[in-house]
Order: structure tokens, then C-alpha cells, then sequence
């Protein structure tokens, strides 16, 4: 996977070293500007995040789960890739003493948005 981040994001980095000990192999790549690299994989605006990656044929747009990950490639939906929006506390990468409910969403390769997966937080339980 190629992992394109701003070289000032350390929650990038902490993201890129998950996914290394999650099993993939990963290459970093740092700009200035990711806006050129997100419209050419085709991530929406209201999906961005900090963070994009190539991967096989997709995108995968911020903190997304590993599990997510391996199930995209393993499934190989009529996609553009999958993304989760913002940077929710207790992502991989953004780890902290609470954890967020955020979804991943996929991005079909018409352009809609589903959900493609739900990770429940300590907020999940209020």
C-alpha cells in the first residue's frame, strides 16, 4: 500500500506503522498538498480525512480498521474505496482514553456512499 500524508502528521505515521504490523507492506509518501492525489482516486469531499492510500485498485481514506482493510480486498466490491471521515478518537492512529462510534463507509464506484462497517465506542453505551 502506498500511504500519501502531509510530513507535519503523526497520526498518519502512527497509522502507516499499524498497518505495517497489521501485514501490509507500506510506502509512505509525503506532500505539501493531498488535494490533487484525493480527487484522482476519486475521494469525495465529505469522506476526507488526513490520510490516503492506494491499495490494490482502491483508496482508503483515513483512520480506517485493518479488518476493513483485508475485507475490501477480499471481497473486491464494484468500488472506489472505502474511507472513514474525520479523525474519530480510538481509530487506529488516533488512539486515546476514549474511543468514538464511527463507521467506514464505502464509496461504490457510482459515486454513493454506504456504510460498510460500524466500530462502537465508549459513547456507544450513553
Amino acid at each position: 500500500m502506498v500511504v500519501h500524508k502531509t510530513p507535519w502528521c503523526g497520526c498518519c505515521t502512527a497509522w502507516a506503522e499499524q498497518a505495517q504490523a497489521a501485514g501490509f507492506d507500506v510506502e509512505l509518501h509525503d506532500h505539501d498538498d493531498l488535494a490533487p492525489i484525493k480527487q484522482a482516486l476519486g475521494v469525495p469531499m465529505s469522506q476526507a480525512s488526513c490520510h490516503t492510500v492506494q491499495v490494490g485498485n482502491y483508496f482508503v481514506e483515513g483512520h480506517v480498521p485493518f479488518e476493513d482493510v483485508h475485507r475490501l480486498l477480499a471481497e473486491q466490491p464494484d468500488a472506489l474505496g472505502i474511507a472513514v471521515p474525520g479523525m474519530p478518537l480510538g481509530s487506529p492512529g488516533m488512539e486515546a482514553d476514549v474511543k468514538h462510534s464511527f463507521s467506514t463507509n464505502l464509496v461504490k464506484a457510482d459515486g454513493s456512499i454506504v456504510e460498510y462497517a460500524h466500530h462502537p465506542g465508549d459513547d456507544a453505551q450513553r
